[in-house]
């Protein structure tokens, strides 16, 4: 059964509610999180400067291979490391966390996890 507009709608409106509230900025870029019906995403933005610093997704090139034959909440996982580690690299550690109107559940909690057992604070 497939997402009904009425779904789509909602899951907008508490996104607007939470972006009023949230924003990243220089010293704590918002990692955002995007569950598809097949992959996640996440990235870390710079809302201030408008720019996206980090980027992991399970349709990369390299993750694409890493993640294909795990389950999708071990997918999740993986993402949430693989963003920590790449901020590292980029000098970040601490993020606003941006759930982006989904529900702190099944996948959007495991790339949650993932980035706190990589390093970051949320």
């Amino acid at each position: 059964m497939g997402k009904t507009s009425a779904d789509i709608v909602q899951r907008l409106r508490r996104k607007r509610s939470i972006r009023k509230k949230i924003s990243g900025s220089a010293e704590r870029p918002r990692l955002c999180v995007f569950k598809s019906t097949r992959h996640i995403y996440a990235q870390v933005v710079d809302d201030a400067a408008g720019r996206t610093i980090v980027a992991a997704s399970t349709m990369g090139k390299e993750e694409r291979d890493g993640v294909k034959e795990l389950k999708p909440i071990e997918q999740a996982k993986k993402i949430g490391e693989l963003i920590a580690a790449r901020c590292k690299v980029a000098g970040i550690e601490k993020v606003v966390f941006d759930r982006n109107g989904f529900k702190y559940h099944g996948l959007v909690k495991a790339v949650a996890e993932g980035a706190r057992a990589g390093g970051l604070q949320l």
